[in-house]
């Protein structure tokens, strides 16, 4: 006699998030192994120049088909510091793997991506004539972000708290958290560089689309959930 047993779906492996981290980290080890003065050159050759990408004295539309755009890209990869590598790596895994759970691999990826590219895009407009690299995935994190916390709006996340001579543990919303992120940025973004080398808009471009893409994606999420 044979009895049919209902088994559970196999997990699905989710690749994406660690694939990005795999490649940050390889650039950013290759980049240090590099002499410094090819270093320099390798940061101007493929971060994202604003003064290269848009002249203020050109027509915007010549400028968007340049081939040079594919700097967008490849400077999202490039870190030349192991803060700045470590912090965008830590927030891309807190709020990227639920999120790749949630949208699947492929699209959690065009998530980074393109959100990547349109954050540089943003940080080279309000930085248009600056002959400085924008690097970093920062902007790519800050659609992650924008993204998990439109799937997951009651989520809370841990938080050490520094009370008296003992670290207190507590479990704050994430919606609160972001938004306190959300208005610092655009707090930073208004006092320029005195804050430091950082493009603010680039964040606040990234986090905008990455709220988008959430919105434009439930019903994606929706039909996963019940296949």
């Amino acid at each position: 006699m044979f009895v049919h047993v209902e088994t559970r779906r196999r997990a699905r492996w989710h690749w994406a998030t660690v694939l990005v981290v795999i490649t940050c980290v390889l650039c950013f080890v290759g980049l240090a192994l590099t002499p410094l003065h090819e270093r320099m050159s390798l940061l101007q050759q493929w971060g994202t120049i604003p003064a290269n990408i848009f002249d203020p004295h050109e027509n915007l539309w010549p400028q968007l088909t340049d081939p040079a755009l594919l700097r967008l890209f490849t400077a999202l990869f490039i870190h030349v510091t192991w803060l700045h590598l470590l912090s965008n790596l830590l927030f891309l895994v807190i709020f990227g793997l639920p999120g790749e759970r949630a949208l699947g691999s492929l699209r959690f990826l065009l998530l980074f991506v393109v959100g990547g590219i349109v954050a540089n895009l943003i940080g080279a407009l309000s930085l248009t004539g600056v002959r400085l690299p924008i690097i970093g995935c920062s902007g790519a994190v800050s659609a992650v972000v924008g993204t998990y916390v439109v799937l997951f709006p009651n989520a809370r996340l841990g938080l050490v708290l520094p009370l008296g001579l003992y670290l207190q543990f507590v479990r704050v919303p994430a919606f609160l958290l972001i938004g306190i992120w959300v208005l610092l940025q655009l707090l930073f973004s208004y006092a320029g560089p005195s804050y430091g080398a950082y493009v603010w808009w680039a964040h606040i471009g990234g986090f905008v689309f990455g709220v988008m893409f959430a919105l434009l994606s439930r019903g994606v999420i929706a039909r996963r959930l019940r296949g």
